[in-house]
C-alpha cells in the first residue's frame, strides 16, 4: 500500500471509494465494517453496476480517482475482463462491484450477516443498520 494510503483512515477510503463508485451511477452500495469479523480486511464495499458496462465504468472512476487524487492502487484487481463481478483489493478495504444477477447470485452481504453494515444512496449516508441476523 502506498505511503498515502497508509496516512489515511479505513473510513476516509472507504468514504473516497464510494464517491468514486457514485460518479457512474453505482446503485445499492452497501458498507460492510468487517474490522472485527476479518483478519484480512476492514471494510467491504459492495456496488452493483446495471450492465457489465457500467461495472467496469465504475471501476474506471474508482481506480482512477483513487489514482489520480490521492496516489493510491490496489493491490490486486480481478474480473475486469468479464465484468460481472469486479474486486479491487486496497488492503483495509476490499471493493465489490457486481452485475445485478451476478449480485444476487453470490449474496456476499448475506455471509457477512452479522457485521455492522451502512447503505449508501443517492450520495446521502442513510442511517446506519444494525447488525443483521
Amino acid at each position: 500500500m502506498s505511503a498515502a494510503a497508509n496516512a489515511m483512515t479505513t473510513t476516509e477510503i472507504v468514504d473516497l471509494i464510494t464517491d468514486f463508485a457514485q460518479q457512474p451511477k453505482a446503485v445499492d452500495l452497501i458498507v460492510l465494517d468487517l474490522s472485527s469479523a476479518s483478519a484480512f480486511t476492514d471494510a467491504f464495499v459492495i456496488a452493483t453496476g446495471r450492465s457489465d458496462r457500467q461495472v467496469k465504468a465504475i471501476h474506471d472512476a474508482i481506480h482512477q480517482g483513487m489514482k489520480n487524487e490521492h496516489a493510491i492502487l490496489p493491490s490486486h484487481v480481478e474480473g475486469l475482463a468479464e465484468a460481472s463481478w469486479v474486486l479491487l483489493d486496497y488492503g483495509d478495504v476490499v471493493v465489490h462491484v457486481f452485475t445485478p444477477p451476478t449480485r444476487e447470485y453470490y449474496r456476499l452481504e448475506t455471509l457477512w450477516g452479522e457485521v455492522p453494515r451502512r447503505t449508501i444512496s443517492s450520495g446521502e449516508e442513510e442511517e446506519p443498520l444494525e447488525a443483521q441476523e
